[in-house]
């Protein structure tokens, strides 16, 4: 496994572990909290990503990051895998804040959801054509298809607020992180001037 995404593996899996040993103290400390609630801090922004509210939670976010995350950095190597994941956990936080600043929601993010969006748009942009199989329905499809899909799901998910305690903001904040991360480095509008 590539360096960056064991790292990240190993270091979520760590934290939710002491996380609970210390009865929920980091989840206190560095969710991501929205600006008004008094409890927002600047670290906020990255550290939500490495905090979990259960196994499960941690268990399908670790998998995504897994395929994805060692499919990228083979490509791309370790220092431009890392800046692409943290851009789309950054992208995750900003467009959840400014979700829940116009909502007056007080609830905290946590999760590497956003993150792994990211990896899921970049692994479809790098790989289109490759074969992914969701869970649910089990029809395998090209990846570019199953990012579209997912990502119309988690907009209407985000717009109705259907499945409440949701990030879906944050999916998709991750997934403009990521594009947009793509187009800076293909020197693509907004960053530049050249067409595709």
């Amino acid at each position: 496994m590539p360096p960056i995404t064991q790292a990240l593996i190993v270091v979520n899996v760590a934290a939710f572990f002491l996380d609970q040993f210390m009865g929920r103290m980091l989840t206190q400390w560095f969710a991501l909290w929205p600006l008004g609630s008094g409890l927002f801090v600047p670290w906020q922004v990255l550290s939500y990503a490495f905090l979990h509210g259960g196994l499960t939670h941690l268990a399908f976010n670790m998998f995504g990051v897994w395929m994805f995350g060692r499919e990228l950095e083979s490509v791309w190597g370790p220092r431009r895998f890392a800046t692409f994941y943290f851009a789309s956990v950054l992208g995750a936080a900003g467009l959840q804040l400014l979700i829940n600043g116009m909502l007056g929601s007080n609830a905290p993010v946590i999760g590497a959801s956003g993150g792994l969006f990211g990896l899921m748009l970049g692994f479809a942009m790098v790989f289109p054509s490759a074969r992914i199989t969701p869970l649910i329905p089990p029809i395998p499809m090209p990846a570019w298809l199953f990012v579209l899909l997912y990502g119309a799901l988690e907009l209407f998910l985000g717009v109705t607020g259907t499945q409440s305690g949701v990030a879906h903001f944050a999916h998709l904040g991750g997934l403009l992180g990521g594009w947009l991360t793509i187009r800076y480095w293909r020197g693509l509008l907004p960053f530049g001037s050249r067409w595709k």
